[in-house]
């Protein structure tokens, strides 16, 4: 597809900023708007095309962030709207497109939507949540069970009823089986479009419409499914990815198509829900784009997760376009869960290659150009009410979401001049930016360097998945597109591999030792190969 023809998140590089723990300007220990502007320039010099900012909205912060109190504004501890408004002004001098999470599946419950509705149950909002009568013993309406453990049902005395919700009980779930939640959800979406960002990331679109019958949901199907939550115990059938889902994507595309040039990218976790993801992207009515979680909590990156996952997208037509993350701020860093060690600078220069190979968009995480590994929190220390609720069976999302080293022998490594919220890894200063920018053989100049090889060739930005073969501990993708057929390669072991190769072939990059038909540990290599005639 020519540049000009593409739209602008077609093949793009995003890059994920989880502001608590980006940059700070104010010195408390909490980053901020400001400080994300600030450090602005960092990633448009990666070359990335677009920075998809975690929430920053009005907010308790129970879940930091994703238990939202008011829709329209910033919280204090980030700024003001008019910091926003600076930050998007800057970014896009300097050629960024900007994405926002929206948080439309549930609330806070000190959103003042939920504290009318639960004051009576004839109030102008009383239906505004999913609200049901106690079954005649007084238990709860159904067996479902919160992600974060227990019931899904809190009892509310003041109503005499029990309201659902999907993650913690401080996230009573929206109803958006509600044409007055949707259109009050619509508004939201113009509130920000308003605003001047570029595009949506929707936050648990596979949790926005439950069963209205409230059907019990069966014992879990999988006798080998891991069971550390009592979620897990059951086969999520009825609480979630009801058939309203995709008649109201349709009306936030109408909404975003009115805006022009924007993007929307779902967030859809969990098992055997491909063909969730396909319906909420296929055609040209729907979502741009979905991302799940194939590479986020794949134990081992192997040839058979990668061909596995990039063969449920073929580019078939009316399918959407998928987008990728090997890590976010829900996700243990990568290479802590795919490298010992003393591998992890060789395994994270192939894994960053084989990642801007990959058909369809790619969300770089903040500190992964920079190789930063997963920070061990201990107990006392934790702020993730997953991990407190649940511990030591659920794995901490704190460890990813520690803060950002800018500067090595700066106080707190340069992300601010107070103790942080979390701590910094102990090792991450000496891969703080300043030691690796303009520094030849950094990963993060090699991280450059692969965004570059991407956007200079059509092939690999929108080109055609012709071929994903395994080989061992080889993956071999072939890319075609844009007059150029390109083969890349990538040994994913630690141990050297012997390929099949092509005899005809130019090598554009490569990491790693490579040498003819032989593949040194964790060595990868981009090619160019004559087109068919």
């Amino acid at each position: 597809m020519p540049a000009e023809e593409r739209p602008w998140w077609k093949g793009a590089v995003i890059y994920q900023i989880y502001p608590r723990s980006f940059a700070d300007s104010n010195g408390d220990g909490i980053g901020d708007l400001p400080g994300i502007t600030q450090r602005l320039d960092h990633v448009a010099t990666l070359g990335a095309d677009a920075i998809w900012i975690s929430p920053f909205f009005t907010s308790p912060m129970l879940d930091f962030g994703y238990d939202v109190a008011e829709f329209r504004n910033v919280d204090p501890i980030f700024g003001t709207l008019e910091d926003f408004d600076a930050l998007v002004e800057k970014a896009h001098a300097l050629g960024l497109k900007v994405i926002i999470d929206q948080v439309w599946s549930h609330s806070s419950d000190q959103h003042r939507w939920f504290e009318e509705s639960r004051q009576s149950r004839d109030n102008p909002k009383a239906d505004w949540y999913v609200w049901s009568d106690p079954k005649p013993d007084g238990s709860p309406p159904n067996n479902w069970q919160s992600i974060f453990g227990g019931p899904a049902w809190t009892w509310d005395p003041r109503r005499g009823q029990y309201y659902f919700h999907n993650f913690l009980k401080q996230q009573p779930d929206l109803n958006l089986h509600s044409e007055e939640v949707q259109a009050e959800i619509i508004e939201v979406a113009r509130f920000w479009l308003d605003r001047g960002v570029d595009g949506f990331r929707i936050d648990a679109v596979l949790h926005m419409f439950h069963d209205s019958a409230l059907t019990d949901n069966p014992p879990a199907s999988d006798p080998d499914k891991s069971k550390a939550r009592s979620h897990d115990f059951q086969d999520n059938i009825h609480n979630q990815a009801g058939p309203g889902t995709f008649r109201f994507v349709k009306r936030i595309r109408e909404v975003m198509d009115q805006y022009g040039a924007t993007f929307s990218v779902a967030e859809v976790g969990g098992s055997g829900v491909h063909e969730f993801q396909q319906r909420l992207t296929e055609g040209e009515t729907k979502l741009n784009s979905v991302y799940g979680f194939e590479f986020l909590y794949a134990k081992q990156l192997t040839p058979e997760v990668v061909c596995a996952s990039l063969k449920r997208w073929p580019g078939e037509d009316s399918e959407g376009w998928p987008t990728w993350a090997f890590e976010n701020h829900d996700a243990p860093r990568a290479v802590s869960r795919w490298a010992r060690p003393e591998h992890a600078d060789a395994f994270n220069r192939m894994k960053l290659l084989l990642f801007l190979c990959l058909r369809g968009n790619v969300i770089i995480y903040q500190g992964e150009e920079l190789g930063l590994t997963q920070v061990d929190i201990p107990y006392e220390k934790l702020q993730d009410p997953e991990a407190i609720a649940n511990w030591p069976m659920t794995l901490s999302r704190d460890g990813v979401r520690t803060p950002m080293p800018w500067v090595k022998d700066a106080p707190q490594a340069g992300f601010s001049s107070a103790q942080p919220w979390l701590p910094i890894g102990p090792d991450h200063p000496a891969m703080a930016v300043d030691q690796q920018a303009g520094v030849q053989g950094s990963l993060l100049e090699w991280t450059k360097a692969c965004i570059a090889l991407r956007k200079a060739h059509p092939a690999l930005q929108t080109g055609d998945l012709v071929a994903c073969r395994e080989e061992g501990s080889v993956i071999m993708l072939e890319r075609a597109g844009g007059g150029e057929r390109l083969l890349c390669v990538f040994n994913t072991g630690e141990e050297p591999a012997s390929v099949s190769l092509p005899a005809d072939f130019e090598i554009l990059e490569q990491c790693g030792d490579v040498a003819a038909g032989q593949l040194g540990p964790f060595a990868a290599f981009v090619a160019s190969m004559p087109e068919i005639e």
